[in-house]
């Protein structure tokens, strides 16, 4: 039997970089990704020594041509297995909606929205070959109730929350399930120096170990009886999308501009 495969994104650093290192000790193929090569260079390093594999490359995510040649080359190590694509590359840029350059707005849209759609079709061939094949995308508790100060970089996350759940129904019927991780902030480079009334209030508690162990408990088969789509991590993620499935409207904006000094 081959070796299990992941293809990351965003593996670099951060929630990226912890969940490469779990699935190579785990014995995966890891394929890791980013427009960062130092750092890919890094955690190669650090894979490789400690006996296990991967594949480097560099991966603009906006770019369809490069997520087309990266799949390819990785297959090509693969034996033809895709067994776990994991969009994880993302950016976040908080400040006033009004006082963002439009380019701002842009370039988080191109790479947390559409990256994850032009990877997701570009890997469906691979997926599809690969029985029990998932794909598991990073979204965000900020996908619960938009954020003000964090606006387009919610929407984002809106819409990715949206894709997983059309394409989890979507693609049953090919053995592909599709799921969203739901972690509140995390103390990453992407949150240095945030400083928002909602992450004033909540703080920033999780770590990038704290994700990715999330990350791979969620690709374990389960006993569940009911099919799971969205994973929130860590307790007050949890407890925010929980509020959410059962608050009127009303309680759940004003739960979230209170959290939000609004």
């Amino acid at each position: 039997m081959s070796t299990p495969t992941v293809f990351i994104t965003g593996a670099a650093a951060g929630i990226g970089r912890s969940t490469a290192l779990k699935f190579a000790r785990a014995g995966y193929l890891v394929g890791a990704y980013d427009i960062d090569e130092t750092g890919l260079a890094s955690l190669g390093k650090a894979i490789t020594s400690s006996g296990g594999r991967v594949v480097t490359g560099t991966l603009d995510v906006t770019d369809p041509q490069q997520w087309e040649d990266r799949l390819k080359e990785f297959d090509a190590e693969a034996d033809g297995r895709l067994d776990v694509l994991i969009n994880n590359a993302g950016i976040l840029v908080a400040g006033r909606f009004e006082e963002m350059p439009i380019e701002v707005h842009k370039r988080q849209i191109d790479i947390n929205f559409n990256g994850v759609v032009y990877g997701t079709l570009a890997a469906f061939p691979y997926l599809k070959a690969t029985k029990g094949a998932q794909v598991v995308n990073l979204c965000s508790a900020s996908a619960i109730y938009g954020q003000p100060e964090l606006v387009t970089y919610g929407a984002t996350k809106f819409a990715v929350r949206g894709v997983t759940e059309a394409l989890d129904l979507e693609w049953a019927e090919y053995d592909i399930s599709v799921k969203a991780m739901w972690p509140l902030f995390v103390q990453t480079a992407m949150t240095q120096g945030v400083s928002t009334g909602t992450t004033n209030s909540l703080g920033i508690k999780l770590t990038a170990d704290d994700v990715s162990q999330a990350i791979f408990d969620a690709t374990r088969p389960s006993k569940r009886l009911l099919h799971k789509v969205h994973f929130p991590v860590g307790i007050q993620s949890k407890a925010l999308s929980l509020g959410s499935r059962f608050s009127p409207a009303w309680l759940t904006r004003e739960v979230n501009r209170r959290l939000a000094h609004k």
